[in-house]
């Protein structure tokens, strides 16, 4: 038998080495890290330095965790724009509740924390009681919570906020800020609820199929309202931690935070269509989008391009996610 005749391993094509990619978990999204951070370290000098990575963390942790929220929703099929409004105002209602009616610190954190819960409750159960969708309720809710937050302020920042909580915002022991040691620790929690409970499968099923989710006796609605509450606790304490950070409540808080917990998400995997990918991932293309913003930042780029480079990634990401899943439906 010549040799020409045996059997060949098959070199796998465009689509099947998508395939390939997408079938290890994270394998996409990591690789994506190391080689921007490695680019990164050669194009700037000033990229790997203690400061600049102190920076980095601390910017990281406040989209991290609306990233960590939106990225479960996504998981659900489902989408919440009104995370950054949320955010907002629950700073602000911090803020006033702090330094315009005195009210200890901490006992402010917890009812903006509650605060921010109540809104995602409003959101999830518009959504399935009154079975809007997510994308035009939270639109609309968007606009309620980023007008309050305007009625309460006038635009006008709170000054004045008390030194307990600011530790919060402005510590780093080891160089870590505790906002990011925050987000990470809410991040293995989140990961263990999603991959280790029942509600995590959940999660899961409702964003495979809901309605074969529903045949099997899950509450379908009750988890969704739980993860549209979970998103607005996070985006709550998103917004807390920057007014410890500030040390003022800014009205101008959460502007930048739909486009790029979106993005982050899409780019770490997780399916705009829902069932697929994990928060993990999603916190991974969160650091992409903040070492790509860093790199504008250190090369005196104007800050306005930030908005084109989030716009551009998030239809980069969202094409690239539709074209691979049609090959894979394709090779299916």
């Amino acid at each position: 038998m010549s040799s020409n005749t045996l059997a060949q391993p098959a070199v796998p094509t465009a689509p099947g080495l998508l395939a390939r990619l997408t079938s290890v978990p994270l394998a996409g999204v990591l690789t994506a890290l190391v080689l921007i951070f490695g680019v990164s370290c050669l194009l700037s000098e000033h990229f790997l330095t203690a400061y600049n990575m102190t920076i980095m963390a601390r910017t990281l942790a406040f989209v991290g965790l609306i990233t960590i929220g939106q990225s479960m929703l996504l998981l659900l099929g489902e989408l919440d724009l009104s995370l950054g409004a949320i955010a907002g105002l629950c700073g602000v209602v911090g803020g006033i509740l702090m330094v315009q009616y005195g009210l200890d610190p901490w006992l402010s954190l917890a009812l903006c924390l509650a605060l921010g819960l109540t809104c995602g409750v409003i959101n999830g159960l518009l959504v399935t009681m009154v079975r809007l969708h997510s994308l035009v309720l939270t639109i609309g809710t968007a606009g309620i919570y980023g007008g309050a937050n305007l009625v309460a302020t006038k635009g006008v920042a709170i000054t004045g906020i008390p030194s307990e909580i600011s530790f919060l915002g402005k510590a780093a022991p080891y160089g870590l800020p505790v906002p990011f040691l925050i987000m990470v620790t809410i991040l293995v929690i989140v990961s263990f609820v999603i991959f280790k409970t029942p509600f995590g499968r959940y999660i899961y099923a409702i964003g495979n199929n809901m309605a074969a989710a529903r045949m099997l006796g899950i509450r379908t609605n009750a988890i969704r309202v739980c993860v549209f509450a979970l998103a607005g606790f996070l985006s709550a304490l998103a917004g807390m931690l920057m007014v410890a950070r500030l040390g003022t409540a800014q009205p101008s808080i959460g502007e930048g935070w739909v486009l790029a917990p979106i993005a982050a998400s899409v780019i770490g995997g997780v399916a705009t269509t829902g069932g697929i990918g994990s928060p993990i991932g999603a916190i991974f293309g969160a650091a992409i989008i903040g070492i790509i913003d860093n790199i504008i930042v250190l090369f005196g780029v104007s800050p306005y391009w930030q908005s084109v480079v989030s716009g551009t990634i998030v239809v980069l990401a969202i094409s690239f996610d539709a074209v691979s899943r049609r090959w894979l439906r394709r090779e299916d």
